[in-house]
């Protein structure tokens, strides 16, 4: 066997278990990202799978192929480890950035405003020092980094200038009742009397986006709800156009993808 082929042959191998080894790290990864700060269906409403899968696809391709490229076996092994140690610096370097980015776009809150609900990142938050008001919150709906979004409601201004102030504010750009954390209060048993004034029976949604009535009716069997009569929705903004789906006291049960707005209430 020619040194060119027993070398070819000792880093194909050192790349394979460099990208078993990846991939391991990969899962656990994605296990955080996916599971937790992105869970279902907000990986989708926020953009987090594809964010995540294109910076892990990455940095599991860069990785093994750097080693492909500067494994030898005929290297002394102090240079071989300082190659390797280089590489594995580099792709955990790669994956830290990838997380950190996934970190600082996953949703904060899930926001019932009025007549929908919005998702909230701290994008968009925008320039606002938010920090305090986050802090101040109630325990139960603080954010957590190994949790997910938080769902909250929004109280109503304490009087008139406070709410022309905000109305005025987001008319210009500024941040709406949703963006503003010293508005929230525990979306609870007392809070959803509130979102029923305004929420939509959910046979008119699957009127008109017929081809999820499957969908619907898997979802709701989960909860023992035999008919749609018993379900309603409000509208969920951020990136796609999804529901949320409630049932009769105002409890998410869960999602389904169309844009509520298109619907009138029937």
């Amino acid at each position: 066997m020619s040194i060119f082929n027993q070398r070819a042959r000792s880093a194909t191998r050192a790349a394979l278990i460099h990208f078993l080894g990846s991939l391991v790290i990969a899962a656990l990864a994605a296990a955080l990202v996916l599971w937790v700060w992105f869970p279902y269906p907000y990986d989708l409403l926020s953009g987090g799978r594809n964010l995540f899968l294109m910076l892990v696809g990455i940095d599991l391709i860069c990785g093994p192929l750097l080693t492909l490229v500067l494994f030898n076996p005929r290297k002394p092994n102090r240079e071989l480890i300082m190659d390797m140690s280089l590489v594995a610096l580099v792709q955990l370097a790669a994956l830290g950035y990838g997380l950190h980015t996934a970190y600082a776009a996953r949703p904060l809150f899930l926001v019932h405003e009025v007549d929908r609900f919005r998702v909230i990142t701290a994008a968009d938050y925008g320039d606002a020092d938010v920090h305090d008001a986050i802090a101040q919150l109630d325990a139960s709906i603080r954010p957590h980094g190994f949790k997910g979004p938080v769902t909250v409601g929004t109280r109503d201004p304490k009087d008139a200038k406070e709410r022309q102030d905000v109305l005025l504010e987001s008319v210009f750009g500024g941040r709406d009742f949703s963006q503003r954390p010293e508005f929230y209060v525990p979306y609870n048993a007392a809070y959803q009397a509130k979102v029923l004034e305004r929420a939509k029976p959910l046979r008119a949604f699957i009127a008109h986006h017929s081809t999820i009535a499957g969908d619907a009716a898997i979802l709701l069997a989960k909860y023992g709800i035999t008919t749609t009569d018993d379900a309603q929705f409000l509208p969920v903004l951020h990136r796609q156009d999804w529901i949320a789906v409630l049932d009769k006291s105002a409890r998410i049960l869960g999602f389904l993808p169309g844009d509520g707005f298109e619907v009138s209430a029937r």
